[in-house]
């Protein structure tokens, strides 16, 4: 006799051959979509599997959305009997999918009530019967590869998985993180799912607010693919990207510029991030012209307009950099930096309450920590040093591995402790080397100290610091204005950002209307 393939899950038996499901030897009515998403599921054993990956598997080509997968498990928890408050066969992970409640057990016995002669022909079908015995066994990547379907799923999660990644938004960053991890399962050597991943990671720190573990692995992931294919530009740029998030300025920098070096017409990412980077080290025309390269180029970055405005902004052309920032704060909600950055702009040029009508509206959208570091300043600014106690306090529980929220919040706590703050600066200092955020900080902590806070202030202009509006602005340095040393900390940034204003309008590069223009894109 011939073996037919089954599984035993729990008091079930399930031939995958003859798409039958039974228990106790009563045939369930479970067929079409519902035996097919069974099927998947068993394959996957009693891993979780995610709504994109059951799409891809059990619906793919056509396109639907959770709510079908939602309702298709419903119909088959109904056809086998079982409850989804009380589960024995499927159950919902929240926020993830769903899960086998056991693991599936796979078995050949011989087929019921069928004889030898119609089972040994056609010859095919016996073939195929022994095929699908193997595949089973090796589980669900395998099986999709015997049928030749492997590159299509495997295609099909990447490209769901980059989709959900260039959308935005924390949720879709997490799906996209689990369709790549879902890959590395079936290809661990897959590339595209290797570096998708790193970047993903990277997103879950720099852009969600997640854990520097996240960063952490990022790198490594890029580091695995590059001690194979040391030239890879993509790589070179996820391993930039995990170096940027972790607070790595010039690491950083000199990966985004390998990366360019290695594919100047592709690579318009790396170049756009390390302009990012460049005004972090007060290289504004440089970073305006290798972001006038990438709009010129016509790539579509979801913070570009954004980083040109930023530009402008500290160069000085307060006009262009307002349209920009207006025009994104109104199209794009939810662009995390977007939703501080406008607000953040009106309130360095002193327009408070606008600053305070454009953050309550940031609100109701994804923020960043920085808005309510904002929101802490913009209270000080109104005399409610409680509100801004609250708004460093919840920028702190967004960004606890963070140092600044949470020495604002100490240093505007009811009573500071003084002699701790000072012991912090002076940790800060030691590690800060030539990072202006580093000295920003060890500044604030050290603002009852005239002489140490703007000693800490001249350090972040060396090392590239060049925003004056803001150090104008912000109560955060309201004792030091009266202080000679801070007008001249001021007057040296407005020296740096003059020279650099006059490389500007001296290129050949800078567009006609670029100082004029609205354009915005994500």
């Amino acid at each position: 006799m011939t073996a037919a393939p089954t599984y035993r899950l729990d008091d079930l038996r399930i031939d995958l051959e003859r798409q039958r499901v039974e228990r106790d030897g009563v045939v369930l009515d479970v067929a079409g979509l519902s035996f097919q998403l069974l099927r998947f599921l068993l394959e996957a054993g009693d891993r979780v599997v995610g709504f994109d990956a059951l799409i891809a598997g059990v619906w793919a080509p056509a396109v639907v959305n959770e709510e079908t997968v939602t309702q298709r498990v419903k119909l088959l928890r109904q056809a086998l009997g079982d409850d989804g408050r009380n589960p024995r066969y499927i159950r919902s992970v929240r926020g993830r999918g769903y899960q086998l409640c056991s693991v599936p057990r796979l078995e050949t016995t011989p087929a019921d009530n069928v004889s030898v002669v119609r089972r040994a022909a056609p010859r095919a079908r016996a073939v195929a019967g022994i095929a699908i015995v193997t595949v089973v066994a090796l589980g669900a990547y395998a099986l999709y590869a015997a049928r030749a379907r492997v590159p299509v799923m495997v295609d099909a999660r990447l490209e769901r998985a980059r989709y959900y990644a260039g959308i935005g938004q924390a949720e879709n960053n997490d799906r996209a993180i689990a369709l790549y991890e879902d890959v590395l399962i079936a290809a661990p050597r897959d590339v595209a799912a290797t570096l998708g991943l790193s970047h993903a990671l990277s997103a879950r720190m720099c852009l969600y607010n997640g854990s520097p573990e996240s960063a952490e692995r990022a790198r490594e992931l890029a580091r695995r693919v590059l001690a194979t294919s040391p030239d890879n530009a993509l790589a070179h740029a996820a391993l930039a990207y995990a170096d940027d998030c972790r607070g790595e300025v010039d690491a950083a920098i000199g990966e985004y510029e390998r990366a360019v070096a290695l594919d100047p017409a592709g690579r318009d990412d790396a170049r756009a991030s390390a302009a990012n980077l460049y005004v972090e080290r007060g290289r504004l025309a440089d970073a305006l012209a290798a972001n006038v390269v990438v709009e010129r180029n016509g790539t579509r970055l979801r913070f570009l307009d954004l980083q040109i405005a930023r530009n402008l902004d500290l160069l000085g052309f307060a006009a262009a950099a307002e349209r920009r920032y207006a025009r994104i704060f109104e199209l794009y909600p939810d662009n995390v930096f977007g939703n501080v950055a406008y607000p953040r702009f009106l309130f360095t040029q002193g327009r408070y309450a606008e600053a305070e009508a454009a953050l309550a509206t940031a609100k109701s959208r994804p923020l960043h920590p920085q808005a309510h570091l904002l929101a802490g300043e913009l209270a000080l600014i109104r005399g409610d040093r409680a509100g801004a106690l609250a708004a460093f306090e919840q920028a702190a529980r967004l960004r606890p591995h963070q140092s600044l929220p949470r020495a604002l919040a100490d240093l505007y706590a009811a009573t500071p402790d003084w002699p701790a703050l000072a012991r912090r600066a002076d940790e800060i200092a030691r590690d800060a080397g030539n990072s202006p955020d580093g000295w920003i900080e060890v500044a604030q902590l050290r603002v009852q100290d005239h002489a140490g806070a703007i000693d800490a202030l001249r350090h972040a202009v060396a090392g590239g610091f060049r925003d004056a509006a803001w150090l104008r602005a912000s109560p955060l340095f309201r004792p030091l204005a009266d202080d000679p040393g801070f007008a001249e900390v001021v007057d040296a940034i407005g020296r740096a950002v003059v020279a650099e204003r006059d490389k500007v309008l001296a290129a050949p590069w800078l567009p006609a209307d670029l100082l004029n223009a609205a354009s915005a894109t994500p």
